[in-house]
């Protein structure tokens, strides 16, 4: 199936996504699942990245006890550059930061990456508990 990218986007990957969900080749990944980040929010979109870091963060701070993976994945339509990063935060998208509220299929496992060392997930988990206190934070979903 060819994708269907906005025309701002100009990334044509590999993409990744990461979880603690153990999948297999061939499994789609949709929206409509909770946030990992704010639990009271239904998610409308799937979030996936061009950098397999960025992925293996998502998959550190995932839900779950579960290890964690990283997949690699196609987008089966159109997506988007992530509006909770590009822009809002960075200029442009230096993160590499996807969505799509229509199915990613999983092509691939990642095996081997650089994972956060304890300390690193630390900081990320204080970091996020800062959003969440701040009244003025705010996920686009």
């Amino acid at each position: 199936m060819e994708n269907k990218k906005d025309e701002n986007i100009l990334d044509n990957g590999p993409f990744y996504h990461g979880t603690k969900a153990d999948l297999k080749i061939g499994d789609l990944l949709t929206a409509g699942f909770k946030s990992n980040y704010y639990s009271e929010i239904t998610m409308n979109h799937i979030y996936f990245t061009a950098l397999q870091n960025g992925a293996g963060l998502a998959a550190a701070l995932a839900k779950g006890d579960g290890d964690e993976r990283i997949y690699i994945v196609e987008p089966l339509g159109s997506f988007e550059n992530d509006p909770n990063v590009t822009d809002k935060k960075f200029p442009g998208n230096p993160t590499r930061s996807y969505r799509s509220s229509e199915p990613l299929k999983v092509v691939g496992e990642v095996k081997e990456w650089i994972k956060l060392t304890d300390e690193e997930l630390q900081n990320w988990k204080e970091r996020i508990a800062k959003l969440r206190e701040n009244p003025d934070a705010e996920i686009i979903n």
